[in-house]
């Protein structure tokens, strides 16, 4: 025989993800009394907090290919300064 505080998680979980949509129904309810539209806030989708996003800079070069070399890099001259 299983307890009922056991079963009671399985019973509160869809309850818990059910109340965002009890609550945009209830609150387009009480705007619509007012003559009002109620919008519903655009939800971001969570990160996954172990993986940070990779962060994308157009700026790094990648590595070469095996068997590729690295073009050579380009002289830096002395009247490449920026003047105001």
């Amino acid at each position: 025989m299983v307890c009922l505080a056991c079963l009671l998680p399985l019973f509160l979980i869809p309850v818990v993800n059910a109340l965002p949509v009890l609550f945009y129904l209830i609150m387009g309810k009480i705007y619509g009394l007012f003559g009002w539209e109620y919008r519903k806030p655009q939800v971001v989708p969570p990160a996954c907090p172990y993986r940070p996003a990779a962060k994308q800079n157009s700026n790094v070069e990648l590595e070469p290919l095996a068997g590729q070399q690295h073009p050579p890099p380009k002289p830096v001259d002395a009247m490449d300064d920026k003047q105001d």
